[in-house]
């Protein structure tokens, strides 16, 4: 997968006439609005207007215990700064039970419409007979994000969604922030509607990246309080063994300033994971212990220091919101 890197733009405002000496408080009113409303992400959060900002981001907690521990010990050592949570996975309560030893950790929501391991699948959290849609024949979820989104019902998604919220705060889980597996909930108009409605009544931010725009109409339906990602780096297929450390020291020294999501895919290749994951190198067990290990390594952190990197959080895009 390539990364992008867009700019931040800083559109202008229209100011309305006045008469009388009203229009002085009413230019003060309107150039502190604007003053807000153009600063970026970075000098919202207290940093250089140019400053290059990287959320190191670990998804599918929950989805099987190696995952778990590599990602809790990647937490623990400030590796990733945030990770995220696949609800209807079954080792949600050994994720609840860390959320609730580690409260400072930032936990978001990987809100998931799809179940694409071999043997390894999983339903819905919501009872069967209200979200048929999101079935395929076996009665699991749809194993890719196409299949998925031609047959999921818009309103049968929201309340799959709604429900894999509920049980995670119901499990203790303060989720500060939500994203999408295998993106689905970004893959039409309608599913991203639904992302949208739910990040905004639950007060959290979502994964937008800015590349969204070239998707019709999808960052139409945000609104000016959601905060954009300038880029967003993940490894693809096409990166091989071993040119894994090449590939992501390359992004970190091609950052622009704005904000930008690293998506890593932490496990240990062990016997469990690699059971998981048969027959699936994508994202399978080997790939997720070579994310690991880099986001780990002493020559990682070098990296990111050399090139000004400041990590952030979810948490910290979350405090924006209120």
């Amino acid at each position: 997968m390539k990364w992008w890197f867009i700019p931040i733009s800083r559109p202008g405002l229209l100011m309305p006439l006045c008469k009388g000496g009203a229009v002085i408080v009413l230019l003060l009113i309107v150039a502190a609005s604007t003053g807000a409303q153009t600063k970026t992400v970075a000098e919202r959060l207290g940093y250089a207007a140019d400053a290059k900002l990287l959320i190191v981001h670990a998804d599918d907690l929950a989805v099987a215990h190696s995952v778990d521990a590599a990602s809790f010990d990647a937490l623990d050592k400030n590796a990733v700064t945030s990770a995220s949570i696949m609800v209807p996975c079954p080792w949600l309560t050994e994720v609840a039970a860390y959320a609730k030893n580690h409260p400072d950790a930032d936990l978001g929501l990987h809100l998931t419409l799809t179940s694409e391991w071999k043997i390894y699948r999983w339903g819905p959290v919501e009872s069967k007979d209200k979200v048929r849609s999101l079935l395929d024949p076996s009665g699991y979820l749809w194993s890719e994000s196409a299949p998925a989104a031609a047959h999921i019902k818009p309103e049968e998604a929201e309340r799959e969604i709604r429900a894999q919220v509920e049980r995670a705060v119901a499990a203790g889980i303060h989720p500060t922030h939500l994203d999408t597996h295998m993106g689905t909930l970004i893959a039409t108009p309608e599913l991203f509607a639904v992302l949208v409605k739910i990040a905004h009544q639950y007060n959290l931010p979502l994964l937008a990246p800015r590349l969204l725009g070239e998707r019709g109409k999808l960052l139409s339906l945000l609104n000016e309080k959601d905060i954009l990602l300038d880029s967003v780096v993940m490894a693809n297929p096409s990166v091989h063994a071993d040119a894994w450390k090449d590939f992501y020291s390359e992004a970190i020294k091609n950052l622009k300033p704005g904000l930008t999501e690293m998506i890593v895919h932490l496990g240990h290749d062990d016997a469990e994971l690699q059971a998981v994951m048969v027959d699936h190198p994508d994202f399978g067990s080997a790939w997720r212990q070579r994310d690991y290990d880099f986001v780990t390594s002493s020559e990682f952190r070098k990296v990111l220091q050399e090139n000004n990197v400041i990590l952030v959080k979810w948490k910290d895009l979350q405090k924006l919101l209120k």
